[in-house]
């Protein structure tokens, strides 16, 4: 009777205590784009701004924190090129910052912080990037998904200040990582 109630007990608190574990997602909602062929996971509470007039497919932002952003841009390559015949992780992570992040006479400079690559199970190879980047009115941090498919350049980029980094890098990672073309 003794150990039924002691495994009856251990069993209760297993399913107690597992229940209570936090994914690395929590607080996260998905963002499909069935159209143009991506999903990525942005903050609870951030909401859609109208992308429309701007180069962006999509951008999400803070309400609290305005200029703490996730967005896609979508650009045309040549041919069936692949991410790899751009370069390396590090040569397109230096080029986005040239022509991207911090462009000629844009104010800002860009530091090309840490690079890395990933293959998800379609064989679409990522490129991520993080970036600390300097404005005339503060700094930045930046990460960045580049994927090449269908002939097109897929760009995922999170910002926020530099002041808020601490806090909400790490989601911020996680939302870079889970951008996914098919």
């Amino acid at each position: 009777m003794l150990k039924r109630l002691a495994v009856f007990l251990c069993a209760t608190l297993a399913i107690v205590l597992s229940s209570c574990s936090v994914s690395p997602t929590s607080g996260l909602k998905n963002y499909t784009d069935a159209y143009d062929g991506y999903e990525f996971f942005y903050p609870n509470g951030w909401t859609e701004i109208d992308a429309s007039n701007i180069a962006p497919d999509v951008i999400f932002h803070d309400l609290i924190e305005s200029s703490e952003n996730v967005s896609v841009v979508i650009n045309p390559v040549s041919g069936s090129q692949s991410i790899a015949e751009l370069g390396t992780p590090s040569e397109v992570g230096n080029e986005l910052a040239k022509t991207a992040i911090a462009p000629p006479d844009s104010g800002r400079t860009a530091e090309l912080v840490n690079v890395a690559s990933r293959t998800d199970d379609k064989n679409h190879t990522y490129y991520l990037f993080e970036y600390a980047v300097t404005l005339p009115d503060g700094e930045r941090h930046n990460l960045a998904s580049a994927v090449i498919s269908r002939g097109q350049l897929f760009t995922l980029n999170v910002s926020t200040p530099e002041r808020r980094w601490e806090k909400d890098g790490e989601q911020l990672k996680i939302i870079a990582q889970s951008f996914s073309v098919y």
